[in-house]
């Protein structure tokens, strides 16, 4: 066996006990974040979700608001996922320009249905969030009276 054939030997031994102790350290850690996820996710409900009383300042109703899911990012965040969808597929249906025979015909489809089926998709996903506005509406009426 020459010099090189056992350092190559040797590097892929190291390199598979390394790959052995990183995959025990990923598999360590990954318990130790689990169980502080637990944890954490139980105090913050408790301390912030689940208190009886009204926190003080605006970060702090802010904050409570936010982790009770009374604030809502879906919306904003799927306007701008339908507007990205729209544009990108109008602009990828000049793609299919190149193909000739049938590319002009897949180009008329993707142009016109895209956008359209993108559009049926956001409004079906909007109704969702439109429900769930108008109960809470109604609950928090209810509440009141």
């Amino acid at each position: 066996m020459s010099d090189y054939e056992t350092y190559q030997l040797l590097n892929s031994l190291n390199s598979s006990s390394s790959y052995t102790s990183t995959a025990a350290g990923i598999g360590i850690w990954s318990i130790i974040a689990a169980i502080l996820a637990i944890v954490g996710g139980i105090l913050v409900y408790f301390l912030f979700v689940n208190a009886k009383t009204e926190p003080k300042g605006k970060f702090a109703k802010w904050l409570k608001d936010f982790l009770s899911f009374k604030i809502m990012w879906i919306e904003p965040i799927l306007k701008v996922v339908y507007y990205v969808a729209t544009i990108f597929t109008v602009l990828y249906s000049f793609s299919f320009i190149a193909l000739g025979g049938y590319g002009f015909l897949m180009f008329i489809l993707f142009l016109i249905l895209g956008p359209i089926i993108i559009r049926l998709v956001y409004e079906a996903t909007m109704m969702f969030i439109m429900i769930w506005r108008n109960t809470r509406d109604i609950a928090d009426n209810t509440k009141k009276k």
